[in-house]
């Protein structure tokens, strides 16, 4: 009787401890809109700040690479999710993703297909090291550091991934934006009816979701941002960050005031 005492104590100190530590949002539309906002500017705000402002690629990462560790120990400091933080960190790890491709595929000269390659199997031993250490890669179990640091570092590399996967698709194989964007929509919406309509397992889809949304993002800001003459619509990478940076403000600002994604508010199991 005892023993059952025990165990029922545990169980409702570990419930509390997800509710009130959990330091991911809930998996809303909130969270698939933003996430998408988040990896465009990764896309086109990595351009502007090399190419529009002259920084140089080098000094960029550089630059946004200390902004990410600044915004990390914000985001591993803090006791809960905290929409305005977290979204910080996930928008410049966007861009610091991409970075990193773009640094081996125009500093070091891989190819975009060793590149795509490469990610792939990082981001595989990352999830199975994760898997082994954990026993779990759901992101409702996010509430210790080293789970913490798995989580980030899973998404470091979706978004590399995502950037050469995106580049490969666009202009490697001469697809072009609009197509690309249509091919990960497509992937994204399959995914979807996978879970919903086949019950394939909710960890799984998350993340083929989750790494198809970072080539969708990059194919948005491309086919938005790149001039006319190579398939975009010419709006640049200056005018396309502004409008993508205020949109996430706006998501970010409307979350942090309602909670609407915070998982003490709606409980969601791991």
């Amino acid at each position: 009787m005892a023993t059952g005492a025990a165990a029922l104590k545990s169980s409702s100190t570990s419930s509390v401890g997800r509710k009130m530590l959990n330091k991911v949002p809930e998996i809303t539309a909130f969270f698939w809109i933003i996430k998408v906002l988040c990896t465009t500017v990764g896309e086109t705000a990595a351009d502007y700040l090399n190419t529009t402002l002259g920084i140089g690629l080098t000094n960029t990462t550089y630059v946004i690479g200390a902004l990410l560790v600044v915004a990390l120990v914000f985001q591993f400091r803090a006791r809960r999710y905290v929409p305005g933080i977290y979204w910080t960190a996930v928008v410049l790890i966007s861009v610091v993703g991409t970075l990193i491709t773009d640094n081996l595929i125009d500093n070091f000269g891989v190819t975009l297909p060793v590149t795509t390659l490469a990610f792939s199997i990082i981001l595989a031993i990352v999830f199975a090291v994760w898997y082994r250490v954990e026993g779990t890669l759901s992101i409702h179990s996010i509430f210790t550091r080293r789970r913490e640091a798995f989580y980030w570092l899973a998404i470091l590399f979706t978004f590399a991934l995502g950037t050469a996967a995106g580049d490969l698709t666009a202009e490697k194989l001469n697809l072009g934006y609009l197509a690309s964007l249509g091919i990960f929509a497509a992937a994204i919406g399959l995914t979807a009816i996978a879970h919903y309509g086949f019950k394939v397992n909710a960890v799984l889809t998350f993340w083929i979701a989750y790494i198809l949304t970072r080539p969708l993002g990059a194919s948005i800001g491309d086919l938005l941002a790149q001039p006319k003459a190579l398939g975009g619509l010419g709006l640049g990478t200056t005018v396309t960050s502004l409008i993508f940076l205020a949109a996430i403000l706006a998501v970010t600002t409307y979350l942090t005031l309602t909670r609407a994604d915070a998982t003490e508010v709606r409980g969601a199991p791991a």
